[in-house]
């Protein structure tokens, strides 16, 4: 029987954002696979059906963790398009704090479509409108122009520099952090 994905939970012109599931396990893992030289040294996404229903089940279960998948529509402008990347909301903080911190990739047959682009802005709306967040933080290692690219174009600002910040790939990892708050996306200063 054929996977029917959830609802979506955001949709624009290109995309629709829409949370994991676990039979969605065949494909992103076929994705990972086909995209590691795009990928590498930055990220690792799972790669194998064991690595992915651990992956898929923390941000499924985990209450500070939030799982979206960016998908293409199809031709005929419904959601049954291939999955072009994720986005995921880790370290989720509620009460006077109310931010996340955001990681995302996408798929080497998506990638500079912009597919990206229009999917984390959706995000970022969810977030701080259903999910009620105030604040998102995106730390990106300093030589990753693309992901730069992409958090400056949907409206985060750079904020600082942390040194050894993150254990990637085999060594302790510079990041610079980029954030967003409810009130720039609200009062239209952000770009989208």
């Amino acid at each position: 029987m054929p996977h029917t994905p959830p609802r979506p939970l955001a949709e624009g012109p290109r995309v629709v954002v829409r949370h994991f599931t676990h039979e969605d396990g065949a494909e992103f893992t076929a994705r990972a696979r086909q995209s590691k030289d795009l990928h590498h040294p930055w990220l690792f996404p799972p790669d194998s059906a064991r690595a992915y229903d651990a992956y898929a089940a923390r941000l499924i279960e985990d209450p500070t963790k939030a799982g979206f998948l960016v998908c293409e529509k199809d031709t005929s402008g419904t959601d049954g398009g291939s999955i072009a990347g994720f986005v995921n909301i880790n370290n989720i903080v509620e009460g006077g704090f109310r931010s996340g911190a955001l990681g995302y990739g996408a798929f080497a047959h998506a990638a500079g479509r912009g597919l990206m682009r229009e999917g984390l802005d959706l995000v970022v709306r969810y977030a701080f409108g259903p999910m009620r967040l105030h604040r998102l933080e995106i730390n990106v290692q300093p030589g990753n122009a693309a992901s730069i690219a992409l958090a400056r174009a949907c409206g985060f600002h750079l904020e600082g520099f942390s040194p050894r910040m993150l254990y990637i790939d085999g060594a302790w990892r510079d990041h610079q952090r980029w954030a967003i708050t409810a009130e720039t996306v609200t009062s239209g200063r952000s770009p989208s």
